[in-house]
């Protein structure tokens, strides 16, 4: 089984208050796996500490092959590349179409051909059924339409581990249904995905491996929720 997080009795600190103490777990290649709990129970943060953004106070943990606890500075720009993040509130830049947004993060990591950038942007909308929608600017999309782009934007490096924190949160239930199930797809497609959610029904559409923050702790719930 190839580990993609791999976490071993870690403590998390914000401010040098502990958020998350004894964290043990894996994710493997893959793996569809969900983050609950309450607001301010370390869900942000523990996937915060994934891509580095939080540093590991105590313990051992690697992610993508990466030792986070010795992880240099320079190196945190090659981590993130192997990975996607989605976010709640899209994060798109709002002065420039859908295109430029994805072609903005292609040339920052490295992109350089136009074709080949034309061609990835192209690929990456079809995959998430957003191809007629290049040439949109941020505010004349849908809520769903943006998180939609936001997943495509996670995806254009082919990422192996995704990072959704709370990415149904601004959405109706029935859009939120049709996020969850895009990212369900992209497991069965070989990466890994963490989604924080605080909406226990998609759980029950979508199952998966699900882990509680409470208590400061990190707990693997049985049979789902």
């Amino acid at each position: 089984m190839t580990r993609i997080v791999d976490y071993n009795d870690v403590e998390i600190l914000r401010k040098e208050y502990v958020v998350l103490k004894n964290v043990t777990f894996s994710i493997a290649k893959g793996e569809f796996s969900y983050l609950v709990g309450r607001v301010g129970s370390g869900k942000s943060s523990l996937l915060k500490s994934m891509y580095a953004e939080i540093p590991i106070s105590e313990g051992e943990a690697s992610v993508l092959d990466y030792d986070l606890t010795s992880i240099k500075r320079r190196d945190i720009p090659m981590l993130r590349r192997k990975m996607g993040i989605v976010f709640q509130d899209f994060q798109l830049l709002t002065d420039r179409s859908v295109y430029d947004n994805l072609k903005f993060v292609l040339q920052a990591t490295g992109w350089k051909g136009k074709g080949e950038i034309n061609d990835r942007i192209d690929e990456t909308l079809d995959s998430v059924e957003m191809a007629n929608k290049s040439y949109k600017m941020p505010h004349e999309l849908s809520g769903g339409e943006q998180q939609r782009i936001v997943i495509a934007r996670a995806l254009l490096n082919s990422p192996e581990l995704i990072l959704a924190d709370e990415p149904t949160g601004n959405l109706d239930p029935e859009t939120g249904r049709q996020i969850v199930s895009l990212l369900y797809e992209i497991a069965d497609n070989g990466t890994s995905v963490i989604m924080a959610t605080h909406n226990l029904k998609l759980i029950e559409g979508f199952p998966g491996r699900v882990f509680r923050c409470e208590g400061k702790q990190l707990i693997e719930v049985p049979n789902g929720i």
